[in-house]
């Protein structure tokens, strides 16, 4: 077996490549370069975008999987252009070289959660689009790209990826930036957090546990779009007191509040229940992901 990963140096690229590592697949990484991967990878470093460059690519390898995780992962009007190039032209160049010269792969590409109207109740695979912001246009395109691929004989899967987190994520993402500021605080720094909407209810699930429930739906012939999360919702405020509790220290006694700030949703929540039918589950809870972030353990 072997496998392509696009996005392989992202985080869940990054769990998606150990993950394949330990299951004895031949791993084949386009992204920016990974040290830790050197070894057990091949590397390309090609633009997704460039059919040329990814035909060349999939007719090369021939590969049993593709995985398309490539995506600037923010709602930003900004980064339309670059989006569109990554998600949906990727995903066009991904499924027509697949067509055209290696028909049996299997290609799994990566939606969102955000992509889909949301009244405040958990979110199924199945619910209606609603292209509510520049990256959800992107998305909602490759969904209907693999739909018609699907049509013409691929095996294209859609895993709908609601918020996850690692050690490897960045600070610009919420999780990632309480944690770090948490650290520095445990250390003697007396600085302020500065939140938004503290109500605002998402997923704070483990990197790792998404990726396996990828490799999940990517190994049976009979499901093709699953939303891929725990369907276990807590509050930005959880998170801050889990992780000051850690420290033992009191998150109010560091943390600002910007009323000015408005939340795109208040809730934000899968309904995992086809997936959990194929035999996923999540495995770690928030509790550890915030140990994990807080002692840096990848």
């Amino acid at each position: 077996m072997n496998a392509i990963i696009f996005g392989a140096h992202g985080q869940d690229g990054y769990y998606l490549s150990r993950l394949l590592i330990e299951q004895g697949v031949d791993l084949i990484s386009v992204g920016r370069y990974d040290p830790t991967l050197t070894d057990k990878a091949d590397s390309y470093n090609i633009d997704i975008s460039n059919s040329e460059q990814v035909f060349d690519l999939i007719k090369k390898i021939c590969p049993t999987y593709i995985f398309h995780l490539a995506a600037n992962s923010t709602t930003n009007h900004a980064a339309i252009f670059e989006n569109h190039k990554t998600i949906c032209t990727g995903s066009l160049n991904i499924l027509e070289a697949v067509r055209l010269h290696s028909p049996k792969t299997k290609v799994f590409i990566s939606g969102s959660g955000l992509q889909f109207i949301n009244n405040g109740n958990p979110i199924k695979e199945t619910d209606e689009f609603e292209a509510r912001d520049a990256y959800s246009v992107s998305r909602i395109h490759s969904v209907y790209a693999a739909r018609y691929f699907r049509s013409l004989g691929i095996q294209v899967y859609v895993g709908y990826f609601f918020n996850h987190d690692s050690p490897r994520r960045t600070e610009r993402h919420m999780a990632k930036k309480i944690a770090e500021a948490v650290k520095r605080i445990g250390q003697g720094s007396d600085e302020k957090i500065e939140i938004g909407d503290m109500d605002v209810v998402k997923e704070w699930t483990y990197a790792g546990d998404v990726v396996e429930g990828v490799w999940c739906l990517v190994n049976q012939n009979n499901v093709f779009e699953v939303s891929i999360g725990s369907g276990l919702g807590y509050s930005i405020k959880d998170w801050l007191t889990i992780c000051f509790n850690y420290i033992g220290k009191d998150w109010q006694a560091y943390v600002t509040v910007n009323k000015s700030f408005k939340a795109d949703y208040k809730s934000l929540i899968a309904d995992p229940s086809t997936l959990f039918s194929l035999g996923w589950t999540p495995t770690v809870s928030i509790e550890k992901l915030a140990s994990m972030m807080l002692e840096d353990q990848k």
